[in-house]
């Protein structure tokens, strides 16, 4: 594909997804299934320990292959169909894995072995989709192989049975837009090509978007488990934002990230980037602590922005604390205030997604809407998943506001799940009318119901005494 948005391919409606099988959940049953707690953190600090409940590794597996199993049988059906894709390709080398290649193999996998091959042949809806493998290592259940005389080329092989079967579309992970869609290297192409012949070749497609499908598409029961991983990242952060952390004028924020990463690693997670602890204070502070301006004081507003990796999917969360001052029982209301307004700003960002619309879309919206309430918004939104910063619907980035060429006019499919994440400036009258940033990120689900936090959001600063 040359790069550019093709937005009939893109149409959509709910409509079209039930036909094609994919699942569309209501809000309710969403809410169903992540439990009595899907707004715990809406008082600033976690209501359960999930923290005390992760998984023993087997037990992840084990789950993790149930949903694996869930979503090729149930999902991947309905998406190449979307994609009008009838056999779907992913090749790769160990230690050199396509992007989509781990979502698509078992418990325990680590790489790639050798040369992997996957196969995906849509028969039709009576028959469904062949899920093959042409590797030199067989997957049981999982895929069945064509590569039976390992004394042959895997790529001729994988080119005979292309040819005995002939599908008009075959997709292959390239993009010029897509990190995710854009995994098959130059030379397992150039491979293919010749082994194909120029009849068949000539049938090669972009996978682009069945790549961003399938990595943006939750299913059900990820997105219940989504709750307690999400739930788990806001434990550690009331942990450290909190005297168990923090002696202020002892304690600096570089001890603080250190912290948490070194919390992440002994529960048995993953971080998915380095932790941040950053410091804001007035201007008076500010000059009084010049000297060593990376020590935690009385009077500072943290903020705190932590990403783990649990079950497969990642969360990424930015939380604010204050340090009181002694005799001080809370923060000073200007600063409550600022929070106050960026939690409005969740609220704009929020209803702004409806299914079909494109980032941008959504983007320019909410951006309108917050300067028309009196708000100084900036919003970078990004989709949350298999990766951090993961495929699917983009809502600016903190450098482009006026929107984001080609990925941003990419829409905003059911199931799928977003770090809203957006940051709102406030002069605090108590700081002399200082720009105050106030930063806030949190999971966010998108169902056909509308778009709602995983695990509730912030809206009370936490206290360090």
């Amino acid at each position: 594909m040359s790069g550019q948005f093709d937005e009939k391919k893109q149409k959509y409606s709910i409509a079209k997804i039930r036909r094609l099988g994919i699942p569309v959940l209501s809000m309710a049953v969403v809410s169903v299934l992540m439990g009595s707690f899907l707004f715990s953190q809406n008082i600033g600090t976690t209501a359960v320990r999930d923290i005390d409940n992760i998984l023993a590794e087997m037990d992840r597996a084990q789950v993790m292959n149930e949903i694996l199993e869930w979503r090729l049988e149930n999902m991947l059906p309905g998406l190449m169909r979307r994609e009008g894709i009838d056999m779907w390709l992913v090749i790769c080398r160990e230690y050199n894995e396509d992007p989509v290649y781990m979502t698509l193999v078992p418990e325990p996998a680590m790489a790639a072995r050798r040369t992997s091959i996957l196969i995906f042949h849509d028969k039709g809806e009576k028959d469904g989709v062949a899920r093959l493998t042409c590797g030199f290592y067989g997957m049981g259940k999982w895929y069945e192989s064509i590569f039976k005389d390992r004394t042959k080329n895997q790529i001729g092989v994988l080119a005979e049975y292309i040819r005995e079967n002939s599908p008009e579309k075959i997709g292959i992970n390239e993009s010029e837009t897509w990190a995710f869609g854009d995994g098959l290297s130059a030379s397992f192409k150039s491979t293919l090509i010749d082994a194909m012949g120029p009849d068949l070749s000539s049938r090669l497609v972009s996978a682009e978007n069945l790549c961003v499908g399938w990595l943006e598409t939750r299913s059900p029961r990820e997105l219940s488990l989504y709750r307690h991983i999400c739930g788990v990242a806001h434990d550690i952060i009331a942990e450290f934002f909190s005297n168990r952390v923090i002696i202020p004028d002892v304690t600096t924020a570089e001890d603080v990230v250190w912290w948490i990463r070194q919390r992440i690693t002994d529960i048995g997670v993953e971080p998915w980037f380095q932790p941040s602890v950053s410091i804001q204070r007035s201007d008076k502070d500010a000059a009084m602590y010049k000297d060593n301006p990376d020590i935690i004081r009385r009077g500072d507003l943290l903020h705190c922005d932590i990403g783990i990796v649990y079950m497969g999917l990642c969360t990424d969360t930015q939380q604010n604390a204050y340090v009181c001052r002694i005799g001080e029982k809370d923060a000073p209301e200007g600063l409550k205030e600022a929070l106050r307004r960026a939690n409005r700003l969740q609220d704009i960002v929020m209803a702004e997604h409806r299914a079909g619309r494109t980032g941008n879309e959504v983007l320019r919206s909410s951006l309108a809407k917050a300067k028309s309430e009196g708000l100084d918004p900036s919003v970078y939104c990004h989709p949350l998943g298999v990766h951090g910063h993961a495929a699917g619907f983009v809502v600016g980035l903190w450098n482009r506001q006026d929107g984001v060429p080609v990925r941003g006019d990419y829409p905003l499919y059911p199931n799928t799940c977003y770090a809203i994440e957006m940051n709102n400036v406030y002069p605090v009258p108590e700081w002399d009318d200082l720009e105050v940033r106030i930063g806030l990120e949190e999971g966010g689900v998108f169902t056909e119901g509308g778009c709602r936090f995983i695990d509730g959001r912030q809206t009370r600063l936490f206290l360090i005494k």
